[in-house]
């Protein structure tokens, strides 16, 4: 049968099937193709490696991401490293020392304490002013160096003198707190900053010239060179008056201006002129000579923990590596400036039959720093000790009237 159009039934199934065969064709091949990109199979290098790349991606944005000016600076300082150009060793260090009015047990203890170490050490009477020994007397009477944490001595009886703090009173620094005791114990530089800034320049220059600073502390001692001590405060670039009080930044001080400070320390507040017998003539007829009496003995009880604390556990602990039988009160210091470390330690032993101040100042490179000083003042400690230095003297060997000499 033949409809109108010209088309059999027959005709138009055929075309039918063959469409709906085209179609399912068509819609099968597409589903194929849409799986093969979206599920690939797991272990592909075509999908791991977009992975990897972006992961890598991402270190590398965080590695170049800015961080902030403190993180930089923090980050810089954890890896300096200080280069050094001055050796902590020496030979011949007594070459030229004038000795014939010295103490020899003094002087060899001294000697053989500090060994081959490029370094002086000045042993003083502090009742009196006198000389007993200077080691290296080239280095011990030259223009001095930057006083790094012995200068806390100064400044703490400056803030102790002008009611700023007592031993008792503690300083907030940051979350924490800290008495006078602690600090000079541990030499804290946040705490002696803190006591420059409340005390400003003018008082904390003030207390250092009446101490000694700034001035010579010899009577007439041959070459004796002149420490110096700034007409105004240091720059804020280098951390004004709070890092002269922690650091001694900006100072200069000899050996011979720390040890007459500490004798004052020691003998309760008379600051001598430091003399240097020449020969043992001058050594009977010495009369010690007053530069000033200084307004600090109520004062002394309250470094005297300080000082004591650190050698007894802190930064002067290696004092008792090699002396226990007497007290040592003192001070450390540890500072550079243009390749060159210093170390001092300033000490007194306190004994029931008389005292000695000793000041040990080191100059070299990294195996020079303040608790090698101590440890040297320890040594020295130990020979006068098995020497019987603090044995108690004749009469005829103690010191004679003092005689007061006017500025």
């Amino acid at each position: 049968m033949i409809e109108k159009n010209g088309f059999s039934p027959l005709r138009l199934l055929s075309i039918l099937l063959l469409s709906w065969a085209f179609f399912a064709l068509s819609g099968s091949a597409a589903t194929v193709n849409t799986r093969s990109l979206t599920s690939p199979k797991p272990k592909s290098p075509a999908v791991h490696e977009p992975v990897h790349a972006r992961k890598r991606m991402r270190r590398l944005a965080r590695s170049r991401t800015v961080r902030p000016r403190s993180v930089r600076a923090a980050h810089r300082r954890h890896h300096y490293y200080e280069r050094f150009y001055t050796s902590s060793f020496a030979q011949d260090i007594t070459e030229g020392d004038h000795t014939e009015g010295e103490d020899p047990v003094v002087r060899q203890a001294a000697i053989d304490a500090l060994g081959n170490m490029n370094g002086t050490v000045v042993a003083i009477e502090p009742t009196s002013g006198r000389i007993l020994a200077m080691v290296n007397q080239k280095l011990a009477l030259s223009s001095g160096a930057q006083p790094c944490s012995t200068i806390k001595l100064s400044v703490a009886l400056a803030a102790l003198s002008e009611g700023v703090v007592d031993k008792e009173t503690e300083v907030r620094l940051g979350s924490s707190r800290m008495n006078l005791t602690e600090a000079l114990a541990h030499s804290n530089n946040a705490y002696f900053e803190a006591l420059g800034r409340r005390l400003g320049f003018e008082k904390v220059s003030y207390y250092a010239h009446q101490f000694g600073l700034g001035e010579l502390a010899g009577y007439h001692i041959p070459g004796e060179q002149l420490g110096t001590y700034p007409e105004e405060e240091i720059s804020n670039k280098l951390g004004g008056v709070g890092k002269m009080c922690s650091f001694g930044e900006g100072v200069s001080m000899t050996p011979l201006q720390l040890g007459a400070l500490v004798s004052a320390i020691a003998n309760g507040g008379t600051l001598y002129y430091l003399q240097h017998p020449a020969v043992p003539e001058d050594v009977a007829n010495f009369q010690p000579r007053v530069k000033r009496h200084l307004d600090i003995a109520p004062l002394i009880p309250e470094i005297s923990d300080g000082m004591a604390g650190a050698v007894s556990y802190g930064t002067a602990r290696s004092v008792r590596l090699n002396f226990n039988e007497e007290e040592i009160l003192g001070k450390t210091g540890t500072c550079s400036r243009a390749g060159t470390r210093f170390g001092w330690f300033a000490s007194y032993a306190n004994t029931d039959v008389g005292r000695i101040v000793t000041v040990v100042f080191l100059q070299g490179g990294r195996p020079t720093y303040g608790p090698k000083a101590a440890e040297i003042a320890g040594r020295m400690y130990r020979g006068l000790y098995d020497h019987e230095f603090f044995a108690e003297k004749p009469a005829s060997q103690r010191t004679v009237q003092t005689v007061g000499v006017s500025q």
